[in-house]
């Protein structure tokens, strides 16, 4: 597999060795020595799965405590893909990274702990499957508004279908919680 860093160096692009050839292909979406020493973190300890239809938005969510890193991945469909770095005191707070994951080009994005995470869907619907290496923790959820101006998120949707939660969400200079930076 290929591991590159993104615009911000601790969100990865892991591209895995697609072994193809005229009935489909195979490709290892996970294994665990390869992505430790790789220098993803882990153990993952909770897989999700969500299937969403066309302008759907979800974000920008993380937990804080408990803070989750994400492996995520599209198994179905095309997304547009964000990170923001949302821990106080980083030199990178409020910068961001996105790129389209889709299943024609399989790859995946590795979201480390500190970072808030959101998508949109650019395909009539699709399937999002991501691991997390803490457990969900509804007391520990939280959310950036997926327009703020300071982050400056260029979507490919304008007016997208958001949850009654992520039209609420704060500001990120307006954010109660928010992880730190350790350096």
């Amino acid at each position: 597999m290929k591991v590159t860093p993104t615009e911000l160096p601790e969100v990865l692009i892991i591209e895995p060795k697609i072994h193809g050839d005229a009935r489909g292909f195979f490709y290892e979406s996970f294994q665990a020595q390869r992505y430790a020493d790789a220098g993803l973190g882990g153990p993952f300890i909770q897989d999700n799965h969500s299937r969403s239809i066309r302008g759907t938005l979800r974000g920008l969510h993380f937990q804080e405590p408990k803070a989750q890193g994400k492996l995520v991945q599209v198994l179905r469909g095309r997304v547009f893909d964000v990170a923001v770095d949302v821990r106080r005191g980083s030199p990178r707070f409020g910068r961001w990274v996105g790129l389209e994951l889709s299943e024609e080009v399989p790859r995946q994005l590795w979201i480390p702990a500190g970072f808030a995470h959101g998508f949109c869907v650019l395909s009539d619907s699709a399937d999002f499957f991501y691991k997390c290496t803490e457990l969900y923790a509804p007391e520990a959820e939280r959310s950036v508004a997926w327009d703020d101006p300071r982050i400056g998120i260029q979507w490919p949707v304008t007016a997208p279908l958001l949850s009654a939660k992520d039209r609420q969400a704060p500001k990120l200079d307006e954010a109660p919680v928010l992880p730190r930076f350790t350096g």
